[in-house]
Parts: structure tokens; sequence; C-alpha cells
């Protein structure tokens, strides 16, 4: 469900980037009550085409909610061309309750977040929010950037340095410009992280691993951690942006007579699935209602639970390994292999 929030303040970031702060009212503080990662969808209409983008909460989750974002212009970016170039401070914007499961609900230990661009921003929140909670953690944040104009939130997480210099660690890296100190330019690829992690931290004692940003970044930081020996369920993985090269599964026909039974709100209804299409276009043919937000296979507000039959995803950049196994799919990538199909969306 969205809902109507006006815009209280939008800030410069860097020449590509702001972010961007809601109005939440007294009766809607607890829709908007997040935990740290997730993230919030927008939705606006143009010609009459509906155009969804999903972005990262940055603020910590702690206190009243505070609902700030941080948008990075996309080249050709329908949404976000239109909030660095359009937006202003007392417009109108729909907005979707808080969602996401790329979280760390805050409790002792040690923590590294390895970042790229504006994957800064789910972090941000993560890691403020942990240090501000609980005195027994720690935080290591590994960020790349191409340069020092282009990063993201500089303040807020020289703050974070300022405030908790024992418990907050910072490595900064950046591909496309050299630095007085730190580390040498060039890209974190999974190479480079390889032989830097272990010279920076002591591997097997961090309780979680916070990967984001663009697919390649975050495909070669898992790749490092796995031949480092760091078990799968210790990695948490959120992609922020996805280019044409991105593998997909092998395209499959449709069965025919294909149909799909969805839940959704208390509510059952079986619906025909035509070839070739995703699951979640035959719901929302009949269901407009039924969630959705990127249909990229990134955000994760489709998941779905796999009553019965059996679904091909094309791609999935959302859902942890323990969901998939568990029977959870993303309707956005979901294709019909059986001839009919069942979700449910309320579990």
């Amino acid at each position: 469900m969205f809902h109507p929030l006006q815009v209280r303040e939008i800030e410069r970031l860097t020449d590509d980037a702001v972010a961007v702060t809601f109005a939440v009212p007294p009766e809607l503080r607890s829709t908007f009550r997040h935990t740290p990662g997730q993230h919030i969808a927008l939705r606006r209409t143009v010609d009459g085409q509906e155009i969804r983008r999903t972005y990262s909460i940055c603020t910590p989750a702690t206190g009243e909610p505070v609902l700030r974002v941080g948008i990075r212009l996309v080249e050709d970016g329908a949404f976000s061309t239109y909030a660095l170039k359009e937006l202003a401070v007392g417009d109108t914007v729909e907005v979707m309750a808080p969602a996401g499961r790329f979280t760390l609900a805050p409790r002792p230990g040690h923590f590294v977040g390895i970042v790229g661009g504006s994957g800064i921003t789910p972090v941000l929140s993560i890691a403020a929010t942990l240090l501000a909670q609980q005195p027994d953690a720690r935080f290591c944040l590994i960020r790349s950037d191409r340069t020092a104009a282009s990063t993201m939130f500089l303040e807020e997480v020289a703050d974070l340095k300022d405030r908790y210099p024992q418990r907050f660690q910072l490595i900064h890296a950046l591909s496309r410009e050299e630095q007085q100190a730190g580390l040498p330019s060039g890209r974190l690829d999974e190479a480079r992280l390889r032989s830097l992690l272990p010279a920076l931290l002591k591997i097997d004692s961090v309780d979680g691993w916070y990967l984001c940003g663009p697919y390649g970044l975050v495909q070669g930081a898992e790749r490092a951690l796995r031949a480092l020996q760091v078990p799968r369920n210790h990695i948490h993985e959120e992609i922020f942006h996805i280019d044409n090269g991105t593998p997909t599964a092998p395209a499959a026909s449709t069965p025919a007579h294909s149909t799909v039974t969805a839940t959704l709100d208390g509510r059952s209804g079986t619906w025909p699935v035509h070839d070739g299409e995703p699951l979640l276009e035959a719901v929302l043919r009949n269901r407009a209602d039924a969630p959705y937000a990127c249909k990229g296979g990134v955000c994760g507000t489709c998941r779905a639970f796999l009553v019965s039959g059996e679904v091909r995803m094309d791609r999935n950049f959302a859902l942890e390994s323990e969901e998939v196994d568990t029977g959870y799919v993303l309707a956005c990538q979901s294709h019909p292999v059986t001839e009919k199909v069942e979700l449910d969306f309320d579990r």
C-alpha cells in the first residue's frame, strides 16, 4: 500500500546524487518505522504509465522514524532524473512502507560492510544503528567510489568515525583518483579483496558481512569471502545496479494451459498465465494490489511462498539461499514449469 508523503528536505550530496527526506505524519509513524538496511518503494505516474523505484533508507533506526533516502542519477533513469532535476520541497510522492531483508538487528559482535557507490546507503543505517544501540559491537566499513567528489554521505561517515573512534573502522578506496593517505587507487575486485581482507581483519572473528553495490563488486566480494572460508550464512548481499550482461536463466516456454493461484491479503484467485510471462504479470492483471517495485529480481518486494507446483526464476538478487530452500520465490522472475502453480504473498 502506498501513502502520499510530502518532501520535507532535499540535500545535494554530490553532482549526481541527492538525499530526500519525507515528512511522516504522526498517524503513519508506526507504518514507516524501519529496520536498519530496509528500503522504500516510490511511485509516480507519467503519461499514464506507472513508475516504481526502490531506494534504501540511510537514517538510523533509532527514536522517531526519519525517512531519508539517497538517490543517485542513473543514465536515462525515469525516476532518478525526476528526483534530481524536478522534485522540490513540498511536493508529494507516493511511498510504500519499508521492506527488505538486507538487515541487521543490533546485537553484540564484529560486522563488516563492503560497499560500492550508492551501496553505502543501507549500510550507513545498519552501522549507525548498531553502534548507537550496542556498546559491545564494532563495525568496519570498506567502501569503494570513483572519486572523492562522487562519494555519498561523506559527512555522515565522518561523524561515525568521530563518535565511535574505537569501534568504527573506515577503509576507503577510490578507483579513478589517487589519495594522499589510505589505499592505492583501483577497484575492489575479487583478487584485491582476497589479499586485503586478511591484512585488515581477523576473518573468522567477523559475525556478519554486508555487501552492497553494483553486481560486479558484490559478486567479486562474495567470491573473495568464500575463498577465505567465510560461511555462506554469514554473507548478506544487496545489488544496486545490474547491467545488461548479468546472466539470467535460459528461457523456456510456459506449459500449455498454465494457471497461477495466488493468495494476497487473505483473498485467493486462480488465473491463466500467458506464454513467457512472469507469474507476477498474471497476478497483476487480476489483482492490481499485488506487491512489486523493481521487477528486476533485486528488491524482493514481490517475494511469495511457493505452496505447490514448480517454477523457474530468471534471476534472483534479493532472496537469501535459505529463503529459496524454504520455498520462497520472486514472482517477478518466476515462470511456471508445471501447469498449476500456487503462490502465497501473505506468508
